[in-house]
């Protein structure tokens, strides 16, 4: 019944679906979860990281979750809302190299690093191992109001979802963040509709 009032249709082809997710801090967590609760099949997620008190502004964590991995502590909200939904969990930290393998199964990425560095070889890595499958990433998610800045630039199979200008050092809100988060689901979910047509 969780998924009665979904869209005709997306049930059935998210429950079949894979989406990979690289990073989950805010935009990783947050995304997972709406994605979790559109009914996604499969879940790959990757996070070297643990819980902090810092996150807890902008992250889908709790303060009983700090100090523990954080791909454990979103696995075990994700299966709170849905039970069924199938978890492959990394605590590590993605290189280039493993990209390809780490993602084999993945319909579609969500890029949900930091740094910009990161984004740029995660993109490469995975444009390269699969030319065909899309990416969602994000760039300029900082800051706060402007909301419709927030955009999704499209090349290819790269999805940018941002303002494309926005910098860390402005700090974070946590709506901001979320809705940038909303934006690379919300992407996700209309590739892989599209996609099975």
């Amino acid at each position: 019944m969780i998924f009665a009032r979904n869209v005709p249709g997306m049930t059935e082809v998210l429950e079949r679906a894979t989406v990979g997710i690289a990073g989950c801090g805010g935009l990783g967590s947050n995304a997972a979860m709406l994605l979790t609760r559109a009914g996604i099949g499969h879940l790959v997620l990757v996070d070297l990281d643990t819980v902090e008190e810092s996150n807890l502004n902008r992250q889908h964590f709790f303060r009983s979750d700090i100090g523990t991995p954080k791909v454990t502590a979103l696995a075990a909200h994700l299966r709170a809302v849905d039970p069924a939904v199938r978890l492959d969990l990394h605590e590590t930290r993605l290189s280039r190299e493993a990209v390809a393998a780490t993602f084999a199964t993945c319909d579609i990425l969500i890029e949900a690093f930091d740094r910009a560095d990161a984004k740029e070889w995660l993109i490469e890595a995975w444009t390269a191992a699969y030319p065909d499958r899309p990416i969602v990433a994000a760039s300029g998610i900082a800051g706060y109001g402007d909301s419709g800045t927030m955009t999704v630039r499209r090349a290819g199979n790269i999805h940018m979802v941002g303002d494309g200008r926005s910098d860390m050092s402005e700090g974070f809100c946590a709506a901001r963040v979320m809705l940038a988060a909303a934006l690379e689901a919300n992407t996700a979910i209309e590739l892989l509709m599209t996609q099975k047509k």
